[in-house]
């Protein structure tokens, strides 16, 4: 009961249920994992269908519907296209996202981004992107949310040059364009573009886990270790305790005078 030992004792009994609410947040990561993976392998197989079947002008496309296949027919409207900076290529290489409207046959807009291209050596510049088909042209791709900052943990920025946003968003772009747009944009898949520029984004990861299961395994071992460290250095004080009060013992017990021999 001494001050040093209260105070472990008093840690052991904040670690152990701290340890297993780690253990059960890596649980839920793991399963929210495993339930987006199943989400956007279901999504992908999907049969593709017309973008104007899943959003329309000011629509929030929800989390069922992210990666959806989706087709659209019409012509791309390259005056208007911007790029999206600060975005990573397949390598990791950055550069930007070039982001163009897409009329549709039979009226709307649908944002479309077609893939990556390296920024300009100017970041004030827009950069050289290679030209989208011309005419009437029936594209594939994944349909994809508007991006928030809360979302994506980009900060918008509202001063940029010319064409140049940080943010995929069909509410602002509906408001560049006047005109409206349809809620979401669509992540080109097809066609596949000449010399492969701009770069088509890859599809997203749906195999992977990570490490969240094992990590939860180890938050609740590391629970369960707590008391058993604690039994085992009470148990080792103990044992120093007693060998040191034997051995002062013994070392009194060889320090007392012998008693002197009785006179005849």
């Amino acid at each position: 009961m001494t001050r040093q030992w209260l105070i472990l004792a008093l840690l052991s009994l904040a670690l152990i249920p701290t340890m297993i609410e780690l253990g059960f947040w890596q649980l839920h990561r793991h399963e929210h994992k495993v339930a987006q993976n199943a989400l956007i392998s279901r999504n992908l197989d999907a049969a593709p269908v017309p973008v104007s079947q899943l959003t329309s002008p000011g629509h929030t496309v929800p989390r069922a519907d992210y990666w959806r296949t989706v087709t659209a027919t019409g012509t791309f409207d390259e005056k208007h296209a911007v790029v999206v900076r600060r975005r990573t290529a397949n390598d990791g290489s950055i550069g930007v996202h070039v982001l163009v409207p897409f009329v549709l046959k039979g009226g709307g807009t649908v944002m479309i981004n077609r893939g990556w291209v390296p920024s300009a050596e100017d970041q004030h510049a827009f950069p050289d992107v290679p030209a989208a088909p011309r005419g009437e042209v029936t594209v594939t791709g994944r349909l994809k949310a508007d991006e928030t900052t809360g979302a994506s943990g980009i900060k918008d920025i509202s001063d940029l040059p010319d064409r140049q946003v940080m943010l995929i968003s069909s509410a602002q772009q509906a408001r560049l364009l006047d005109r409206p747009v349809l809620g979401g944009y669509i992540e080109l898949t097809g066609p596949a573009p000449k010399n492969g520029s701009p770069e088509v984004i890859e599809a997203p990861d749906d195999s992977s886990i990570g490490p969240h299961m094992a990590y939860a395994v180890q938050w609740w071992l590391f629970a369960a270790g707590v008391p058993v460290g604690f039994v085992v250095l009470a148990r080792r004080e103990k044992r120093d305790r007693v060998a040191a009060a034997e051995a002062a013992a013994a070392a009194e017990e060889d320090a007392s005078p012998e008693p002197e021999p009785a006179q005849a």
